[in-house]
C-alpha cells in the first residue's frame, strides 16, 4: 500500500563495520524510528480506509445487477454485465491493496525484530510503543467496526417482508461486513503492535559490538 523504501536489514555478523557501540546504536535508532513511523503512518490508515470504501463501491455495483434481475428489468441484459465488470474493477484492487499492505506490515515487523535484536537502548526502545499513533489507529478503526456492524445487522434486522428485496439486504450486509473487516484489520494492527512493544524481551547489550 506504499512504495516508500524500507530501511535495509542489519548486515550479517561477519560484515558489520561499526567502529563502536555508539555508532551501532545510532544506526539502530534511525532504522527503528523509520520502521515505527512507516508502520503506523496516518497515510497508511487512510489507504486502508480507501481500500475498504473501494470494496463497498465494488460490492454495491455487483448488487445492482441482482437488483435489476429481481425487478425483471429488461435492461439487466445490457447493464448487468457492465455493473459486474465495474464492480470487480473496484473490488479487486481493494482486496489486492489490503493483502499487499498486510505483507508490507509483516516485512516491517521482521526488519524491526532484526534491528531490535542487535542491542538495547532504553530511549529508543521506549518510543517503539508509539501510544499516540496506536491509539489513533485503534479508536478510528473501532468507529469503522461499529459503522459496519450497524449497517450489516441493521439491514438484516429491519428488513420488511414484501418491501425490502434480497438485493437490499445483500447490499447492507455486504457493505457493512466489508467496513467491519476493514476496521478489524486496523484494530488488530494497533493492538498487536502495542502488545508486541510492551512484551518484547530486551536483548542483552552487545559485547565488543563490532566486526571489521
Amino acid at each position: 500500500m506504499s512504495s516508500r523504501a524500507l530501511p535495509p536489514p542489519p548486515p550479517p555478523v561477519q560484515l558489520r563495520t561499526w567502529p563502536d557501540r555508539q555508532a551501532l546504536l545510532t544506526d539502530r535508532g534511525m532504522a527503528l524510528r523509520e520502521l515505527r513511523r512507516t508502520y503506523l503512518a496516518v497515510h497508511r490508515l487512510l489507504l486502508l480506509w480507501l481500500c475498504g470504501f473501494g470494496g463497498v463501491i465494488g460490492w454495491s455495483l455487483l448488487v445492482l445487477t441482482l437488483q435489476l434481475i429481481e425487478d425483471k428489468d429488461p435492461l439487466a441484459f445490457v447493464f448487468g454485465p457492465v455493473f459486474v465488470i465495474l464492480g470487480l474493477a473496484a473490488l479487486a484492487p481493494a482486496v489486492v491493496g489490503v493483502v499487499l499492505g498486510m505483507r508490507r506490515d509483516r516485512k516491517i515487523r521482521e526488519l524491526t525484530d532484526a534491528w531490535v535484536a542487535l542491542d538495547t537502548d532504553p530511549s529508543t526502545d521506549a518510543r517503539l510503543r508509539a501510544p499516540g499513533a496506536s491509539l489513533t489507529w485503534c479508536l478510528s478503526s473501532l468507529v469503522l467496526c461499529a459503522l459496519g456492524l450497524w449497517a450489516s445487522l441493521g439491514a438484516a434486522a429491519y428488513a420488511e417482508p414484501g418491501q425490502d428485496t434480497h438485493s437490499d439486504v445483500a447490499l447492507g450486509m455486504g457493505a457493512g461486513t466489508i467496513l467491519w473487516l476493514t476496521g478489524l484489520i486496523g484494530v488488530r494492527k494497533a493492538l498487536g503492535h502495542y502488545r508486541w512493544a510492551v512484551r518484547r524481551p530486551s536483548p542483552a547489550p552487545a559485547r565488543g559490538g563490532t566486526h571489521r
